[in-house]
């Protein structure tokens, strides 16, 4: 069974207006696909259909080679996600928030700490597991969210405009870590932005305008010997 990712004739409205039209595309275990689209291109809708807050009939997605439709809680258990809008309690400790997350999905005692310790450990913020989280500045917190969506051993990991809001380091950092946990430990990982300067030459690029893919393939194919800003503002038709 494909660990990967696959969505394929994907379409959704809000009343009469289209959000998204016959969307298609897969990602396959370990790559690192940029899913790169200006705001209200669709992203957000695509995500919410991907996490199950939104369902449709058009078009099917596949997590790790469960049907969401048919099969959600297989496929829901194989997903991570981070959302663009901060999720922690910040009255709680690192290690709190993650414990109440592994409780979530039965997990407890000894098997909990060591998950708990291991993804801490590999967003580099084991050392912090007891301070709270409103204590943490933006980029922490962030990696607190990620730590936190990898607990359960997803095959999928599902992030949304993750680094909305942090400082150009911090943004560095955070896609630099899940670069490093997609190519070190095989994750498949779906990563929406609008910023170009998140997008590696090596990932997997997907441009989506107007709730359509107007692009998808390597990103430094795609984008030829021109830079991805004017490779992505001439695909999508936005003024410079």
């Amino acid at each position: 069974m494909s660990t990967g990712l696959s969505v394929t004739s994907l379409s959704y409205s809000y009343g009469t207006k289209r959000a998204l039209s016959d969307v298609s595309f897969d990602v396959a275990p370990g790559r690192f696909a940029a899913l790169l689209g200006p705001n209200g291109a669709g992203k957000s809708t695509l995500f919410s259909l991907l996490t199950r807050l939104f369902t449709t009939r058009d078009g099917t997605i596949r997590i790790a080679g469960f049907d969401m439709a048919k099969t959600p809680r297989q496929a829901l258990q194989k997903m991570g996600v981070v959302f663009q809008s901060p999720t922690l309690d910040l009255d709680l400790t690192i290690r709190q928030n993650l414990n109440y997350f592994a409780a979530l999905h039965g997990l407890s005692g000894r098997d909990a700490r060591a998950r708990i310790d291991h993804a801490l450990e590999r967003l580099q913020i084991l050392d912090r597991a007891h301070e709270k989280a409103r204590n943490l500045n933006g980029g922490h917190r962030r990696r607190t969210e990620i730590a936190r969506a990898l607990i359960h051993a997803p095959s999928v990991l599902l992030l949304d405009e993750p680094t909305v809001g942090l400082d150009a380091a911090a943004r560095q950092s955070i896609t630099d870590h899940v670069h490093r946990l997609c190519a070190e430990e095989g994750l498949t990982v779906l990563w929406a932005t609008h910023l170009t300067d998140e997008v590696f030459d090596t990932d997997q690029l997907v441009v989506l305008h107007q709730g359509r893919i107007r692009a998808q393939g390597d990103c430094a194919a795609l984008r030829g010997d021109a830079p991805l800003k004017d490779y992505f503002l001439a695909t999508t038709g936005i003024p410079a």
